[in-house]
């Protein structure tokens, strides 16, 4: 079920992954658009289905599943295991950590794990989103070799400071918001059991609104390197050569405070039901290996 819904959001992902780029001179501010950035979702749709045709929306997506499976995988072991480390350490003493400030500190760490775990995958997948006509990789064996060869193995780890600094605020605060935010919503009627939904849905827009500047130095920091000019856009894509900060004041230069958040609505519409499945898959399937260990424990004590 989450497969799915990540499968149904990787259109989206090919939008907010390609590079967001000023179309007036580098010299000159980016005017803040009249409308919406949002509004420019259909024209950038319309642009990859007449270059691509419809499978342009699927760019990335081997490297993409390789990243939501072992990413998952990896955050929900080291949030569950920090949380039973946390219980084991308070235990038998008089200072109690506040469920809030504990679920932050498991989901940090636990994003951190995931995040440096799974960078590389993360890379090929904005690398292959942001490629145009010109491909820049032939393939997926084709391109470790080639960022092997021309930027050395710390070429995989590209902005990997900028996504570490992303993932820790929002993962602490996604977990601090859903874990708060669960138990009112239990005691609300509401079909199949859907306030975990909900709960992870409200947590995920909060906390991805929050560190969103981040996410967009982070995917800009991706794309740098000997194949810059070779991406959509590729010519106006600044070289950003001096870490988070220089690129972020960078882009306030030359675009403005939006420019830090171009690409937000489409994210929010990618990564908010993305969670709500999650998250309510994880509680039923926590529930269910619960069910299973006492049933198990039960036999035992008969036995």
């Amino acid at each position: 079920m989450i497969e799915s819904a990540r499968e149904l959001m990787r259109n989206l992902q090919v939008l907010h992954s390609a590079p967001r780029r000023p179309e007036d001179p580098p010299s000159a501010p980016v005017p803040f658009p009249r409308r919406p950035t949002f509004s420019a979702v259909p024209k950038r749709s319309r642009s990859s289905s007449t270059r691509h045709r419809i499978t342009g929306f699927w760019k990335g997506n081997i490297p993409a599943e390789g990243l939501y499976l072992s990413y998952g995988a990896v955050q929900f072991l080291a949030y569950r295991s920090t949380n039973q480390f946390l219980d084991t350490i308070t235990e038998g003493q008089d200072v109690k950590l506040p469920g809030t400030v504990k679920s932050f500190v498991a989901g940090a760490l636990a994003g951190t794990a995931a995040t440096t775990a799974t960078y590389p995958l993360d890379l090929l997948r904005t690398r292959f989103a942001a490629q145009g006509t010109e491909r820049v990789y032939a393939g997926l064996v084709a391109s470790v070799k080639d960022i092997t060869r021309n930027e050395g193995y710390t070429g995989f780890f590209r902005g990997l400071t900028a996504g570490i600094g992303q993932i820790v605020p929002y993962m602490g605060l996604f977990f601090s918001l859903y874990e708060g935010l669960k138990t009112p919503l239990s005691t609300i009627n509401l079909p199949f059991g859907s306030g975990d939904a909900v709960a992870g849905v409200t947590a995920s827009v909060l906390s991805k609104s929050a560190v969103f500047p981040l996410d967009t130095v982070r995917k800009r920091l991706q794309v740098q390197g000997p194949t810059r000019s070779k991406y959509i856009g590729g010519a106006r894509i600044p070289v950003y050569e001096r870490g988070i900060w220089n690129t972020m004041t960078t882009i306030l230069r030359r675009e403005g405070t939006r420019g830090l958040y171009r690409g937000l609505g489409v994210s929010l519409v990618k990564a908010a039901p993305a969670s709500a499945v999650t998250m309510w898959t994880y509680e039923r399937a926590l529930k269910l290996m619960m069910a299973v260990d006492e049933k198990a424990e039960g036999l035992e004590i008969k036995v």
